[in-house]
């Protein structure tokens, strides 16, 4: 389980996550979702130990990520900015993974199978589009068989058949009991994701509900969304 417990987090004299306060359960997709700005990023950053909190707690499993005795088969993040050795394989890339937490070399090639890269193992990942490139990392992220998984716009490169793959897989790894939380600004794809949603703004929790009673009473999720969020824009084009 994540939880996140009045979590705050300045820098200078900007407040980027206020007070924030949730819980991802196991066994469903949680999306998470907000306008630019409102802290999804630097909220997971925090999660997964690559930020320091003002305030408050993040925690897995009830420990913080760097008290985690054995990560990457614990978990398993991929956030928007996460770094791929290019100058390697894929398949090396993914064996250096493996071998520096003693997890068996079959595993690699049960991973690449997975995101379907088995016939570009040999390249460097320098070669990669996009695409290639996302379903690299998500091989990384499911190579410990972690029971926590976290992403950030996961589906930032990938075609169509690729985004529809994704959803498939991350609703195939709750039904297997993990915890998945996708933080995502693809409005119409968290609607045939996720579970649960939890929604931010400014920093702040504006929902944490199921997907049927955030959508109840409105044609969509895109447009309950928009309702709830239309006072926490921080960026918005003016007219003209």
């Amino acid at each position: 389980m994540i939880e996140i417990d009045r979590l705050t987090k300045r820098y200078g004299g900007a407040t980027v996550v206020d007070d924030l306060s949730f819980t991802v359960a196991p066994g469903r997709v949680t999306g998470f979702l907000g306008p630019n700005g409102a802290g999804k990023s630097t909220t997971l950053r925090i999660l997964v130990g690559l930020a320091r909190a003002t305030s408050g707690s993040a925690t897995i499993d009830g420990r913080q990520y760097a008290d985690l005795p054995d990560p990457l088969r614990q978990v398993g993040a991929l956030l928007e900015a996460t770094p791929v050795q290019r100058g390697r394989t894929a398949y090396r890339y993914l064996l250096a993974l493996a071998q520096t937490h003693g997890i068996a070399p079959g595993r690699v090639d049960q991973v690449l199978a997975r995101v379907g890269l088995t016939s570009a193992a040999g390249r460097q990942a320098a070669e990669f589009s996009l695409g290639m490139r996302q379903r690299l990392g998500i091989a990384a992220v499911l190579l410990g068989e972690p029971r926590t998984l976290i992403l950030d716009e996961p589906t930032n490169g990938l075609d169509p058949a690729g985004v529809h793959w994704l959803r498939n897989l991350l609703r195939e790894q709750a039904a297997e009991g993990r915890t998945v939380l996708v933080s995502s600004h693809l409005i119409s794809e968290m609607a045939l994701t996720a579970d649960q949603l939890v929604v931010v703004g400014r920093g702040r929790l504006l929902a944490d509900l199921p997907m049927a009673e955030f959508t109840s009473g409105h044609a969509s999720l895109e447009a309950a969304y928009l309702r709830l969020t239309g006072d926490a824009v921080e960026f918005s084009g003016g007219s003209r």
